[in-house]
Order: C-alpha cells, then sequence, then structure tokens
C-alpha cells in the first residue's frame, strides 16, 4: 500500500483522468512555485477505474481554476487548512482562456503576431468547444 502524507496547508485535486496530472502540473505552474507536490498517477478508483490525484501544500491562491476547469471541468478541489478539508471548490468551464492553449491556423494573427496574447472563447458549452478569438479556430485537442 503507498501511503502519502496528509498535508497542512493547500490543496487536494482527486478524481483527474488518469494520466492527465502532469499536463496540469504544468499548466498550473506548479513546477515553478517553491511548494511541496505529490503526484499520485493510475491509483485504483471506484468510481473511475483508474485516477490521478494531485496534492499541493501552497495557498490555494496560487491555483488558477481556469485553468482546471478548462482541463477538466470535473476534478475535485478540495481545499486543506491545518490538515482538515475545510472547502469544496466548484469547477467550471471558462467562458474565456487566455494563453493555455495556442492556435494552429497559420493564418491567425497570433502566427503573426508574436507579442498578441493566445486567446479562445467557449463556443458550445454543451459540446465544449473553444475557439480562437481572433480567426474562430475549433481548438483540437491533439491525443
Amino acid at each position: 500500500m503507498l501511503n502519502i502524507g496528509k498535508i497542512e496547508e493547500g490543496f487536494v485535486l482527486d478524481h483527474i483522468k488518469a494520466g492527465k496530472s502532469m499536463q496540469i502540473y504544468h499548466h498550473l505552474g506548479l513546477d515553478k512555485l517553491d511548494c511541496t507536490v505529490a503526484i499520485i498517477r493510475n491509483a485504483k478508483s471506484n468510481k473511475m477505474g483508474k485516477k490521478d490525484i494531485l496534492k499541493v501544500e501552497c495557498d490555494i491562491n496560487q491555483l488558477d481554476l481556469d485553468v482546471l476547469a478548462f482541463i477538466d471541468h470535473n476534478i475535485t478541489v478540495n481545499v486543506i487548512k491545518d490538515g482538515e478539508i475545510v472547502d469544496k471548490k466548484d469547477l467550471f468551464l471558462p467562458k474565456e482562456i487566455k494563453n493555455v492553449i495556442h492556435c494552429k491556423n497559420p493564418r491567425c494573427i497570433t502566427s503573426i503576431e508574436q507579442g498578441l496574447p493566445h486567446v479562445f472563447v467557449l463556443a458550445d458549452e454543451e459540446k465544449e468547444i473553444y475557439r480562437c478569438k481572433y480567426c474562430e479556430e475549433k481548438y483540437s485537442e491533439i491525443k
């Protein structure tokens, strides 16, 4: 049995799709923060079969909920204070996401203007489709 100690203050991201924890780690910039991070990959789950879990010991304000919701809005966010869960944050698909994904359209203005932010807007919430704000190119995740 694997035993990862509890954290005193921070957050636990649970119910992450198996294999997505490293993507979340990088998109949240956890590699740039001076905090303790435990990544648990392919943990057994009755609900999901397999799942990933991230335990992060740092201020919850370091967490960008929009980025997290864009990656997977079904993740459970548990806020930890004094070693206990004090809050659970709900995630909702953000209406706009900036500089997380990049437009693949070679004719898009973001390909020419290097300083321009890559902005995607939620075009279809039901189908979870995002489109480039400038050229309306549909974002498609590379598998």
